[in-house]
């Protein structure tokens, strides 16, 4: 299939996931009063999302891979939102290593795309 618009990118369509499972999670009760922490790891998720739209409409291939490292940047941050919420007992266990896989994932394809996009720069 050829990629013609960005909400063909697998690695958008697994960080749309991403977002919607970390709007989910931040609704909870306990979670959702944290508002420092629910606006920090709503705005890392959706900045993947942001990132890889913004880049794909770049036109070039470097300014891509730029994006894309970005986007990739925020993975991490969504990551490590995760473990303070963990520690906060926002989320239990199944939830975090559920999310915590969501995002390797997400992480993975977007590394894929890289690694491509260099090799046809």
């Amino acid at each position: 299939m050829k990629i013609q618009k960005f909400e063909d990118l697998e690695c958008w369509k697994k960080a749309r996931e991403l977002v919607r499972n970390i709007y989910q999670i931040t609704k909870d009760k306990s979670f959702c009063r944290d508002y420092a922490l629910v606006g920090q790891i709503v705005s890392a998720a959706i900045s993947i999302m942001n990132n890889i739209s913004e880049g794909f409409d770049s036109q070039s291939n470097k300014e891509f891979i730029r994006f894309l490292r970005y986007a990739r940047r925020s993975t991490s941050e969504v990551q490590n939102c995760l473990y303070i919420a963990h520690d906060q007992n926002y989320i239990d266990t199944a939830i975090h290593l559920k999310s915590t896989k969501q995002i390797e994932e997400t992480r993975k394809i977007i590394d894929g795309l890289l690694r491509y996009l260099k090799k046809t720069d």
